[in-house]
């Protein structure tokens, strides 16, 4: 139960930590973005390269996190031999299926979201 609670918080933190990254980074976009919207840009269509790029970041930062854990595992086998659960190599599978699903969710939601609010940003508060 605590390693569980532990998880969580360390989750609500990098999701934090993320979603702060990805607006600032979008925040220095901002005239960009209102000039696309002045010229007749489509809300989908200035938000696909922020999606893209967002996918993109997420799919680098799941393999880093793969990489992590696999090296993790290879120590683990090496230091405790009697370790039998790493030899489950379906299950080592679905968890690297699933962060990379969560990484790419993560900053795609956070991208849409950022991207979102300065698409409804009116001119004038552009230097706010």
């Amino acid at each position: 139960l605590v390693i569980l609670a532990f998880a969580a918080l360390l989750l609500v933190i990098s999701i934090a930590l993320i979603n702060n990254t990805i607006r600032l980074a979008i925040y220095s976009q901002r005239f960009l973005i209102k000039s696309m919207q002045l010229v007749g840009a489509t809300k989908n269509f200035i938000r696909r390269p922020f999606l893209l790029f967002a996918a993109l970041h997420g799919l680098i930062a799941a393999f880093i996190a793969i990489i992590i854990l696999l090296a993790t595992l290879i120590y683990a086998r090496k230091e405790v031999p009697e370790i039998i659960i790493l030899n489950n190599y379906r299950e080592f599978g679905l968890v690297f299926i699933g962060l990379v699903i969560v990484g790419i969710f993560i900053t795609g939601i956070s991208t849409w979201f950022a991207v979102s609010r300065y698409l409804r940003l009116k001119s004038y508060n552009l230097y706010r």
